[in-house]
Protein backbone atom coordinates (compact mmCIF):
# COMPACT_ATOMS: atom_id res chain seq x y z
CA UNK A 1 0.00 0.00 0.00
CA UNK A 2 2.85 2.32 0.75
CA UNK A 3 4.25 1.56 -2.59
CA UNK A 4 1.08 3.24 -4.06
CA UNK A 5 2.45 6.63 -2.95
CA UNK A 6 5.22 9.17 -3.58
CA UNK A 7 8.43 7.93 -1.22
CA UNK A 8 9.00 10.83 0.33
CA UNK A 9 5.87 11.77 1.62
CA UNK A 10 5.76 8.15 2.89
CA UNK A 11 8.96 8.64 4.80
CA UNK A 12 7.53 11.83 6.31
CA UNK A 13 4.62 10.24 7.60
CA UNK A 14 5.70 7.11 8.91
CA UNK A 15 8.51 9.57 10.65
CA UNK A 16 5.73 11.74 12.55
CA UNK A 17 3.85 8.17 13.03
CA UNK A 18 6.90 6.75 14.82
CA UNK A 19 7.31 10.28 17.01
CA UNK A 20 3.94 9.81 17.99
CA UNK A 21 4.96 6.22 19.10
CA UNK A 22 8.01 6.68 20.94
CA UNK A 23 6.80 10.01 22.76
CA UNK A 24 4.41 7.09 25.02
CA UNK A 25 5.24 4.82 27.29
CA UNK A 26 1.99 2.25 26.25
CA UNK A 27 2.64 3.03 22.59
CA UNK A 28 6.07 1.97 23.26
CA UNK A 29 5.14 -0.99 25.06
CA UNK A 30 2.31 -2.28 22.21
CA UNK A 31 5.71 -1.76 19.58
CA UNK A 32 7.56 -3.92 21.50
CA UNK A 33 5.35 -6.72 22.36
CA UNK A 34 4.56 -6.93 18.50
CA UNK A 35 8.40 -6.46 17.16
CA UNK A 36 10.69 -6.80 20.05
CA UNK A 37 13.40 -10.18 20.03
CA UNK A 38 16.49 -10.76 21.45
CA UNK A 39 19.16 -13.12 22.57
CA UNK A 40 22.21 -13.79 24.49
CA UNK A 41 24.14 -14.89 21.53
CA UNK A 42 23.87 -11.67 19.96
CA UNK A 43 25.38 -9.50 22.56
CA UNK A 44 28.77 -8.06 22.04
CA UNK A 45 30.74 -5.38 23.44
CA UNK A 46 32.98 -3.82 20.95
CA UNK A 47 34.82 -0.62 21.16
CA UNK A 48 33.79 -0.33 25.03
CA UNK A 49 30.53 -0.39 24.61
CA UNK A 50 27.34 -2.82 24.80
CA UNK A 51 25.85 -3.95 21.96
CA UNK A 52 22.33 -5.89 22.73
CA UNK A 53 22.54 -6.85 19.18
CA UNK A 54 24.47 -6.56 16.17
CA UNK A 55 21.70 -4.52 13.52
CA UNK A 56 21.83 -0.91 13.83
CA UNK A 57 19.17 1.27 11.73
CA UNK A 58 21.73 3.13 9.45
CA UNK A 59 22.18 7.20 8.96
CA UNK A 60 19.89 8.37 5.97
CA UNK A 61 16.99 7.53 7.57
CA UNK A 62 16.37 9.59 11.00
CA UNK A 63 18.34 12.65 9.85
CA UNK A 64 17.07 14.94 12.55
CA UNK A 65 16.67 12.17 15.37
CA UNK A 66 13.68 12.11 15.76
CA UNK A 67 12.75 8.40 16.20
CA UNK A 68 15.09 7.25 19.09
CA UNK A 69 12.48 6.62 21.54
CA UNK A 70 10.71 4.17 19.03
CA UNK A 71 13.94 2.48 17.07
CA UNK A 72 14.99 0.47 20.47
CA UNK A 73 11.39 -0.88 20.56
CA UNK A 74 11.44 -2.02 17.08
CA UNK A 75 14.52 -3.97 18.18
CA UNK A 76 17.38 -2.18 16.88
CA UNK A 77 20.59 -3.16 18.47
CA UNK A 78 21.98 0.87 17.78
CA UNK A 79 21.00 3.61 15.50
CA UNK A 80 22.98 6.02 13.22
CA UNK A 81 21.05 9.25 13.07
CA UNK A 82 21.93 11.94 10.55
CA UNK A 83 23.99 12.62 8.42
CA UNK A 84 24.12 15.63 10.41
CA UNK A 85 25.83 18.72 9.14
CA UNK A 86 27.46 21.78 10.82
CA UNK A 87 24.56 24.11 9.38
CA UNK A 88 21.07 23.61 8.20
CA UNK A 89 20.99 21.65 4.93
CA UNK A 90 17.90 21.79 2.98
CA UNK A 91 19.07 19.58 0.60
CA UNK A 92 18.63 19.12 -3.13
CA UNK A 93 15.58 20.31 -4.71
CA UNK A 94 13.32 18.42 -6.82
CA UNK A 95 12.79 14.60 -6.43
CA UNK A 96 14.88 12.89 -3.74
CA UNK A 97 13.71 9.46 -3.47
CA UNK A 98 12.87 6.97 -6.20
CA UNK A 99 12.09 2.95 -5.67
CA UNK A 100 13.62 0.78 -7.78
CA UNK A 101 11.14 -2.28 -7.47
CA UNK A 102 12.55 -4.95 -9.42
CA UNK A 103 16.38 -3.99 -8.39
CA UNK A 104 15.07 -4.06 -4.33
CA UNK A 105 16.80 -0.84 -4.04
CA UNK A 106 16.40 2.71 -3.57
CA UNK A 107 17.59 5.69 -5.22
CA UNK A 108 18.13 8.72 -3.26
CA UNK A 109 19.19 11.87 -3.91
CA UNK A 110 18.43 14.18 -0.80
CA UNK A 111 21.74 15.49 -0.69
CA UNK A 112 22.18 15.38 3.43
CA UNK A 113 19.29 17.41 4.09
CA UNK A 114 18.82 17.97 8.11
CA UNK A 115 18.49 20.55 10.79
CA UNK A 116 21.91 21.55 11.79
CA UNK A 117 23.91 20.18 14.31
CA UNK A 118 22.85 23.05 16.69
CA UNK A 119 19.03 22.00 16.70
CA UNK A 120 19.65 18.50 16.78
CA UNK A 121 21.88 18.43 19.75
CA UNK A 122 19.76 20.83 21.48
CA UNK A 123 16.64 18.43 20.97
CA UNK A 124 19.02 15.41 22.17
CA UNK A 125 20.90 17.25 25.20
CA UNK A 126 18.09 15.94 27.48
CA UNK A 127 17.28 12.72 26.26
CA UNK A 128 18.26 9.44 27.46
CA UNK A 129 18.93 5.94 25.00
CA UNK A 130 17.74 2.67 25.41
CA UNK A 131 20.23 1.86 22.93
CA UNK A 132 23.64 2.70 21.51
CA UNK A 133 23.50 6.17 19.56
CA UNK A 134 25.92 7.16 16.79
CA UNK A 135 26.39 10.54 15.18
CA UNK A 136 27.04 10.12 11.39
CA UNK A 137 28.75 13.59 10.57
CA UNK A 138 29.27 15.61 7.24
CA UNK A 139 29.96 18.84 5.52
CA UNK A 140 26.89 20.83 4.92
CA UNK A 141 26.01 20.49 1.07
CA UNK A 142 26.06 24.13 -0.26
CA UNK A 143 29.00 26.19 -2.21
CA UNK A 144 30.31 27.48 0.74
CA UNK A 145 32.09 24.37 1.80
CA UNK A 146 33.44 23.33 -1.34
CA UNK A 147 36.53 25.06 -0.62
CA UNK A 148 38.63 22.08 1.67
CA UNK A 149 39.49 24.44 4.90
CA UNK A 150 35.73 25.63 4.98
CA UNK A 151 34.67 21.72 4.77
CA UNK A 152 36.94 21.01 7.56
CA UNK A 153 35.77 23.45 9.46
CA UNK A 154 32.22 22.38 8.70
CA UNK A 155 32.90 18.92 9.75
CA UNK A 156 34.71 20.88 12.98
CA UNK A 157 31.60 22.10 13.79
CA UNK A 158 29.20 19.33 13.82
CA UNK A 159 31.59 17.27 15.59
CA UNK A 160 31.92 19.77 18.35
CA UNK A 161 28.19 20.57 18.98
CA UNK A 162 27.56 17.18 19.53
CA UNK A 163 30.81 16.54 21.27
CA UNK A 164 30.81 19.40 24.19
CA UNK A 165 27.02 18.24 25.11
CA UNK A 166 28.33 14.51 25.27
CA UNK A 167 26.06 12.94 23.35
CA UNK A 168 26.68 10.45 20.75
CA UNK A 169 28.26 6.53 21.42
CA UNK A 170 30.50 6.77 18.32
CA UNK A 171 30.60 8.94 15.90
CA UNK A 172 30.67 8.35 11.77
CA UNK A 173 32.46 10.85 9.71
CA UNK A 174 30.62 10.43 6.24
CA UNK A 175 33.01 11.04 3.81
CA UNK A 176 30.48 9.22 0.83
CA UNK A 177 27.84 11.22 0.37
CA UNK A 178 27.51 11.29 -3.49
CA UNK A 179 25.08 14.48 -3.77
CA UNK A 180 27.00 16.77 -2.64
CA UNK A 181 28.32 20.19 -4.30
CA UNK A 182 32.11 19.03 -4.71
CA UNK A 183 31.31 15.56 -4.55
CA UNK A 184 33.52 13.38 -2.50
CA UNK A 185 36.45 15.57 -1.70
CA UNK A 186 38.32 13.39 1.66
CA UNK A 187 38.02 10.37 -0.37
CA UNK A 188 40.94 11.87 -1.26
CA UNK A 189 43.63 10.48 1.03
CA UNK A 190 45.97 13.63 1.77
CA UNK A 191 42.23 15.71 2.44
CA UNK A 192 41.86 12.87 4.46
CA UNK A 193 44.54 13.16 6.75
CA UNK A 194 44.14 16.86 7.28
CA UNK A 195 40.34 16.24 7.93
CA UNK A 196 41.17 13.64 10.74
CA UNK A 197 43.70 15.76 12.10
CA UNK A 198 41.35 18.30 12.78
CA UNK A 199 38.99 15.91 14.32
CA UNK A 200 41.57 14.51 16.58
CA UNK A 201 42.74 17.34 17.69
CA UNK A 202 38.97 18.41 19.03
CA UNK A 203 38.77 14.81 20.75
CA UNK A 204 41.84 15.89 22.58
CA UNK A 205 40.02 18.40 24.28
CA UNK A 206 37.49 16.16 26.23
CA UNK A 207 38.28 13.85 28.81
CA UNK A 208 36.92 10.25 27.49
CA UNK A 209 37.51 9.34 23.69
CA UNK A 210 34.98 8.40 21.37
CA UNK A 211 35.10 5.96 18.96
CA UNK A 212 35.19 7.46 15.75
CA UNK A 213 34.54 5.61 12.24
CA UNK A 214 34.97 6.38 8.98
CA UNK A 215 31.60 5.46 6.13
CA UNK A 216 33.44 4.78 2.85
CA UNK A 217 32.02 4.62 -0.66
CA UNK A 218 30.61 1.90 -2.44
CA UNK A 219 33.05 2.17 -5.35
CA UNK A 220 36.72 3.07 -4.34
CA UNK A 221 39.99 1.77 -6.22
CA UNK A 222 41.41 -0.74 -3.74
CA UNK A 223 44.62 0.96 -3.64
CA UNK A 224 42.93 4.34 -2.14
CA UNK A 225 40.94 2.55 0.24
CA UNK A 226 44.31 0.89 1.07
CA UNK A 227 45.80 4.65 1.59
CA UNK A 228 42.46 5.32 3.86
CA UNK A 229 43.51 2.34 5.96
CA UNK A 230 46.63 3.57 6.56
CA UNK A 231 45.27 6.82 7.42
CA UNK A 232 42.69 5.20 10.00
CA UNK A 233 45.71 3.60 11.65
CA UNK A 234 47.34 6.72 12.28
CA UNK A 235 44.91 8.20 13.38
CA UNK A 236 43.57 5.41 15.48
CA UNK A 237 39.81 5.18 13.76
CA UNK A 238 38.10 2.60 15.96
CA UNK A 239 36.19 1.37 12.49
CA UNK A 240 34.92 1.39 9.06
CA UNK A 241 31.57 1.37 7.76
CA UNK A 242 31.06 -0.70 4.64
CA UNK A 243 29.37 0.67 2.25
CA UNK A 244 27.40 4.52 1.07
CA UNK A 245 25.44 3.98 -1.68
CA UNK A 246 26.65 2.83 -5.47
CA UNK A 247 26.86 5.18 -8.10
CA UNK A 248 27.97 3.19 -10.94
CA UNK A 249 24.99 2.68 -13.50
CA UNK A 250 26.24 -0.55 -15.07
CA UNK A 251 26.39 -2.16 -11.98
CA UNK A 252 24.66 -5.86 -13.07
CA UNK A 253 22.47 -6.08 -10.18
CA UNK A 254 20.36 -3.19 -11.78
CA UNK A 255 17.38 -4.43 -13.26
CA UNK A 256 15.65 -1.33 -14.56
CA UNK A 257 16.42 1.81 -16.11
CA UNK A 258 17.60 4.09 -12.79
CA UNK A 259 17.59 8.12 -12.60
CA UNK A 260 20.67 9.77 -13.97
CA UNK A 261 20.88 11.30 -10.21
CA UNK A 262 21.54 9.94 -7.05
CA UNK A 263 23.00 6.55 -5.25
CA UNK A 264 21.61 3.50 -4.94
CA UNK A 265 21.12 1.72 -1.97
CA UNK A 266 19.51 -2.41 -1.02
CA UNK A 267 20.81 -5.43 -3.12
CA UNK A 268 22.46 -3.37 -5.76
CA UNK A 269 25.03 -2.29 -3.23
CA UNK A 270 25.23 -5.88 -1.74
CA UNK A 271 27.77 -7.30 -3.67
CA UNK A 272 30.45 -3.81 -3.43
CA UNK A 273 29.49 -4.18 0.25
CA UNK A 274 30.60 -7.69 1.19
CA UNK A 275 33.42 -7.51 -1.35
CA UNK A 276 34.91 -4.40 0.52
CA UNK A 277 34.30 -5.97 4.04
CA UNK A 278 36.16 -8.95 3.18
CA UNK A 279 39.49 -7.36 0.90
CA UNK A 280 39.53 -4.98 4.46
CA UNK A 281 39.39 -8.06 7.11
CA UNK A 282 41.71 -9.77 5.06
CA UNK A 283 43.96 -7.42 4.62
CA UNK A 284 43.37 -5.74 8.61
CA UNK A 285 41.93 -8.86 10.60
CA UNK A 286 40.42 -7.26 13.40
CA UNK A 287 42.49 -3.58 13.72
CA UNK A 288 39.26 -2.00 12.63
CA UNK A 289 35.62 -2.69 13.85
CA UNK A 290 33.54 -3.66 10.29
CA UNK A 291 30.13 -2.33 10.11
CA UNK A 292 28.54 -3.77 7.08
CA UNK A 293 25.88 -1.94 5.04
CA UNK A 294 23.92 -2.40 2.17
CA UNK A 295 21.82 -5.11 0.59
CA UNK A 296 20.90 -7.11 4.23
CA UNK A 297 17.38 -8.48 3.46
CA UNK A 298 17.68 -11.67 5.33
CA UNK A 299 19.32 -13.52 7.94
CA UNK A 300 21.63 -14.91 5.17
CA UNK A 301 22.70 -11.80 4.07
CA UNK A 302 23.79 -10.38 7.45
CA UNK A 303 25.59 -13.87 8.28
CA UNK A 304 27.60 -13.77 5.10
CA UNK A 305 28.64 -9.66 6.35
CA UNK A 306 29.54 -11.08 9.49
CA UNK A 307 31.24 -14.09 8.25
CA UNK A 308 32.95 -11.67 5.90
CA UNK A 309 34.61 -9.60 8.71
CA UNK A 310 32.16 -7.52 9.87
CA UNK A 311 31.04 -7.52 13.82
CA UNK A 312 27.97 -4.51 13.16
CA UNK A 313 25.09 -4.51 10.59
CA UNK A 314 22.93 -1.55 9.50
CA UNK A 315 20.21 -1.77 7.15
CA UNK A 316 17.05 0.93 5.97
CA UNK A 317 16.23 -0.24 2.44
CA UNK A 318 15.62 -4.06 3.78
CA UNK A 319 13.26 -2.97 6.37
CA UNK A 320 11.35 -0.10 3.73
CA UNK A 321 10.97 -3.64 1.27
CA UNK A 322 10.15 -6.15 3.52
CA UNK A 323 8.84 -4.20 7.04
CA UNK A 324 9.90 -3.77 10.67
CA UNK A 325 9.50 -7.20 11.69
CA UNK A 326 12.32 -8.12 9.34
CA UNK A 327 14.69 -6.86 12.07
CA UNK A 328 13.55 -9.51 14.57
CA UNK A 329 13.41 -11.77 11.28
CA UNK A 330 17.34 -11.47 10.96
CA UNK A 331 17.85 -11.95 14.77
CA UNK A 332 16.02 -14.81 15.21
CA UNK A 333 17.45 -16.41 11.81
CA UNK A 334 21.05 -15.46 12.89
CA UNK A 335 20.40 -17.22 16.12
CA UNK A 336 19.86 -20.20 14.08
CA UNK A 337 22.79 -19.66 11.93
CA UNK A 338 24.96 -19.35 14.83
CA UNK A 339 23.61 -22.93 16.38
CA UNK A 340 23.96 -24.49 13.27
CA UNK A 341 27.82 -24.12 13.37
CA UNK A 342 28.17 -24.53 16.39
CA UNK A 343 29.12 -20.56 17.81
CA UNK A 344 27.99 -19.88 21.22
CA UNK A 345 28.31 -16.21 20.41
CA UNK A 346 28.09 -14.06 17.41
CA UNK A 347 31.30 -12.64 18.04
CA UNK A 348 32.78 -16.14 17.40
CA UNK A 349 31.74 -16.01 13.83
CA UNK A 350 32.96 -12.88 12.55
CA UNK A 351 35.49 -13.78 9.71
CA UNK A 352 35.08 -16.83 9.99
CA UNK A 353 34.18 -16.83 5.77
CA UNK A 354 37.58 -15.18 4.61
Amino acid sequence: MFFLFDPENVHDLVTEFGMFLGKFHITRKIVRALFYFEHPMLEQKIAGINFKNPIGLAAGFDKDANLTQIIPEIGFGFEEIGSVTGEPCAGNSGQRLWRLKKSKSLMVYYGLKNQGAEKISGKLKKMKFARVLGVSIAKTNNQETVEESAGIKDYAKAYETFRKENIGDYFTINISCPNTFGGEPFTDPEKLDRLLANIKDIESKYPNPTPIFLKLPAELPLETVGKILDISTKYKITGLVCTNLAKNRSNPNIKEKAPDVGGMSGKIVRDLSDNLIKYIYTKTKDQFVIVGCGGIFSAKDAYRKIKNGASLLQLITGMIFEGPQLISEIKIGLVELLKKDGYRNISEAVGTGV
